[in-house]
């Protein structure tokens, strides 16, 4: 069986749910502190707890036989990370380090961990490969950074392999999940709730960038191809894969003012917008290389186009 904290989050309830549908047993742990119960999958057995509870997941790992974990619990949000530090560290590194110890001591040694593509910071050059330099410039991406240095000592130390995976921008719904975080940062679900009625604009941060249109770009990737990605990996190591760090994005960008496009296109209604300074700290182009996704996992895109990626979003948003 395989284990999955954060199970019942936005990426790691929809990978969930997409293990369940190719057939895999399915453990869940989640504390519930920024997600919901209601978004547990069906067919998942569910624990509420904490990824550090030594005696709990010890117990999982037992009962449920389990023999690899998908790692996705952590909190996201890089200003609140600014503003609290300890919050990022003690949650997202120094409990992952309980856990891999946790399931180290239990014989659980194939992990998949959930990383960003935030452990970069700057972009030196774009497309970025994982070749790029690592120089996270907050304190969610330096957790997120601890955590896979952490991971990469137990996998020399004990032996325990493993495939970080880098996100670029999740993005769209899959099988009734979708963004629902509090407070909402990424930008199609802040577009949306514009002709939804929940905001009465959508800002545009800097129109002076070097770039096509004077916006940023980004790379756009659905979380059904994350989910995709994350059993690849999973079957890579049970395969007997070494470890690797892996970037997942479309390797492609979409600039603000072409996404805006597109959502009202889906939408049929334009939506307010306002021109307002630069954000510190916001690179002009991240654009992710997923070559090296495509050779190790055998892995592809399937949501190619955006307009397909922002109506998936807007359908949940829509219904919820």
């Amino acid at each position: 069986m395989v284990l999955i904290t954060g199970g019942a989050g936005y990426i790691g309830g929809t990978t969930a749910r997409y293990l369940i549908e190719q057939g895999e047993d399915v453990v869940i742990l989640d504390s519930l502190v920024s997600s919901n119960i209601e978004d547990v999958p069906n067919g998942a057995v569910f624990y509420k707890g904490d990824v550090a509870d030594v005696e709990l997941v010890s117990e999982i790992v037992k009962k449920h036989k389990i023999d690899a974990c998908l790692h996705f619990a952590a909190f996201i949000e890089v200003a609140e990370s600014v503003i609290n530090p300890y919050k990022y560290f003690e949650n997202n590194t120094a409990k992952a380090l309980k856990l891999f110890n946790t399931l180290k001591d239990n014989g659980v040694l194939k992990i998949v961990f959930s990383s960003t593509a935030a452990v970069y910071g700057e972009p030196q050059y774009t497309p970025i490969d994982e070749n790029h330099p690592l120089n996270p410039v907050n304190p969610y991406g330096m957790s997120k950074f601890f955590t896979e240095n952490i991971l990469a000592s137990f996998g020399a130390s004990y032996n325990v392999r493993h495939v970080v995976l880098r996100y670029f921008n999740a993005c769209g719904a899959w099988g009734g999940s979708g963004e629902k975080h509090n407070p909402e940062t990424h930008l199609i679900p802040l577009i949306l709730q514009v002709p939804l009625g929940k905001r009465d604009k959508i800002y545009i941060n800097g129109t002076d960038y070097d770039t096509k249109d004077g916006t940023c770009i980004r790379d756009y990737i659905h979380v059904y191809d994350l989910a995709r990605a994350h059993y690849a990996a999973l079957n890579y190591l049970r395969a007997g894969g070494k470890s690797e760090k892996i970037n997942l994005g479309s390797g492609k960008g979409f600039s603000i003012k072409e996404v805006i496009e597109v959502c009202e296109k889906v939408t049929g209604m334009e939506i307010n917008k306002e021109v307002r300074g630069r954000r510190a700290g916001d690179p002009a182009i991240l654009i992710a290389s997923n070559s090296k996704a495509k050779e190790i996992l055998g892995w592809n895109i399937t949501y190619n186009d955006l307009y397909d990626i922002v109506k998936s979003a807007y359908l949940f948003h829509k219904n919820m």
